[in-house]
């Protein structure tokens, strides 16, 4: 069972090797500690004849079974739609497994011989830095994939467990690729003030957004429509939003308070439809990766988040056009 503790401030880690100034003073020429052009050990770190101390770059754990099978439940999600699954049957069997995996996880944090055996077994899926003394990540992941799929239309949930699976998994991999090289994320979003989790990096942001991005303009442009059931589909090429997705009474009471601004025209459909969907769901994956909202696992949070933010835009989407 992976550990989907997505919520990992160190996925994008700035980890460096770069020389940095030593706190203590630079060895002396002549003194045991120096050499003159020939570097060596000093408590664990690289000390050179220019006074600086290099810092051993710390080892990169890419944690890849517990990736491949995060990110595998994208695939499997697809699968569902193109297979015409039923939502209903999904929820029932994540429920079923929560109901499992939540006991072994209370018992697990409690019985010392039993997380022995567990993480022996179970370890390599998990993220075990994080989640040795707190509930395992995959706990979350059920909570927000079921709330998805139970809140939203089924094509946008879809879309928000792909952002879950897909975009998170980028953001982590490249911080870790790229973290050392591009500079930390502000503590606060910009205009909103959102807080941001510390040690997040603008390369592990940009992947998550591009990632969102692709994953929005692919599904909704090739995926959705192998769909045979229509009223699954909020947005298509030729009609953009669906008009359920907002009554006639809103629709009409925003006309009256707005006029002619309400009413735009059919701009939601084709290139520019699809491109406004492409865009705020590239902007809400980076941001919602990035959140810092304390306790709150983004396995829980990221999919409860992005969903919402979309179906909010295919909404105000629906009133203009």
């Amino acid at each position: 069972m992976p550990n989907e503790n997505e919520n990992e401030h160190d996925d994008d880690e700035l980890l460096s090797g770069r020389d940095t100034p030593s706190t203590a003073s630079p060895p002396r020429e002549g003194s045991p500690e120096y050499t003159n052009g020939v570097d060596h050990q000093t408590n664990g770190r690289v000390a050179n004849g220019n006074g600086k101390v290099q810092v051993p770059a710390k080892k990169i754990d890419w944690e890849i079974p517990r990736k491949v099978l995060h990110s595998s439940i994208g695939f499997l999600t697809l699968y569902l739609w193109t297979s015409q699954g039923s939502p209903k049957a999904v929820v029932v069997v994540l429920w079923t497994a929560f109901a499992v995996i939540l006991p072994a996880d209370f018992i697990r944090l409690r019985w010392p011989a039993f997380e022995r055996t567990y993480e022996r077994l179970l370890g390599f899926l998990m993220q075990l830095n994080s989640c040795q003394d707190s509930v395992n990540g995959v706990v979350w992941y059920i909570l927000g994939v079921n709330f998805a799929l139970t809140a939203y239309p089924l094509d946008v949930a879809t879309v928000a467990i792909l952002i879950l699976s897909w975009a998170d998994t980028a953001a982590s991999t490249v911080g870790r690729m790229f973290g050392s090289v591009t500079p930390r994320l502000p503590s606060r979003l910009p205009f909103l003030r959102l807080p941001l989790a510390p040690r997040k990096s603008l390369a592990g942001f940009v992947a998550a957004c591009v990632t969102g991005t692709l994953i929005a303009i692919g599904f909704w442009k090739w995926i959705a429509p192998l769909r045979h059931d229509t009223q699954d589909i909020s947005w298509t090429w030729d009609n953009g939003v669906s008009p359920a997705l907002v009554s006639p009474a809103v629709k009409d009471w925003c006309q009256g308070l707005l006029g002619g601004a309400c009413s735009l025209g059919n701009v939601t459909s084709g290139w520019v439809g699809l491109g406004l969907i492409g865009v705020m769901a590239g902007l809400v994956s980076g941001v919602a990766e990035a959140l810092d909202l304390g306790s709150l696992d983004d396995n829980l949070t990221l999919p409860i988040i992005a969903g919402g933010c979309i179906l909010g835009s295919l909404k105000l989407m629906s009133l203009l056009s």
